[in-house]
């Protein structure tokens, strides 16, 4: 009951989405891509390491990849899900060194237009790139677009829980130090292949959720992409 108290406590999902100002969600007659999900699923320890195991990472990808599918298959269009790295049809090692680059630079704008640490040349801005290497996974393929998703999820082990228990009891004494439980984090962009640019981004923060089930992952997916915004003024986050 105690260990409920904790989770319930402390259970909240945030989303909020950044874009270029003149960004419109892509219509009519495009090509878009949505590439295969960068995924990790671990162990929260109780010494705060994150574990990760394969079997949950597996799983949780699985999930994701067919949330995608039904996601794009209600909305029409002509977009291809890629399963694979060998299936977005382009050399294997020059796609996984993009989608590392676009894990850098997801974290990069997590961090800049997020979490308070503005660079000074892009105040005000929303302008980042995955540079040439886009434009040229554009040319070879002939997408559009391409759609990036990230995301970590980690549950607590029994020992990690015992710790917030012991937390929480002690606010009863007035001496509050709780542990953290396990986290979910995600992030996705859309990438113009022609220029490189990443148009709009949306980042996603949970303390519930498991994309290990269906559930988990249909949730995930349509928090970070069901509703994808126009560019907002300079300034002023999508949503």
């Amino acid at each position: 009951m105690v260990a409920a108290a904790v989770m319930s406590v402390t259970a909240c999902t945030t989303t909020r989405q950044v874009a270029d100002t003149s960004f419109t969600p892509p219509q009519g007659d495009y090509r878009l891509i949505v590439m295969q999900p960068d995924i990790s699923v671990g162990l929260l320890t109780a010494g705060g390491v994150v574990e990760q195991r394969e079997d949950w990472t597996d799983q949780a990808t699985a999930n994701v990849l067919q949330s995608l599918r039904a996601m794009h298959a209600a909305r029409g269009g002509n977009a291809m899900i890629a399963a694979t790295r060998e299936e977005s049809g382009w050399d294997v090692a020059e796609v996984t060194d993009l989608v590392r680059l676009h894990e850098a630079v997801g974290a990069s704008i997590t961090l800049h237009k997020y979490l308070g640490l503005a660079l000074p040349t892009k105040k005000n801005r929303f302008d980042w790139t995955l540079g040439e290497q886009a434009v040229e996974f554009g040319r070879a393929t002939r997408f559009d677009y391409a759609l990036f998703l990230h995301a970590q999820d980690s549950f607590s082990s029994a020992g990690r829980v015992a710790l917030q228990v012991a937390g929480f009891l002690s606010c009863a004494v007035g001496v509050c130090v709780m542990a953290t439980g396990g986290q979910q984090s995600a992030f996705a962009s859309l990438v113009d292949l022609k220029t490189g640019q990443v148009v709009w981004f949306n980042t996603l923060a949970s303390s519930v959720g498991d994309i290990r089930t269906a559930e988990g992952a249909d949730k995930l997916v349509k928090a970070l992409l069901g509703d994808m915004k126009p560019g907002a003024p300079v300034g002023k986050p999508a949503g």
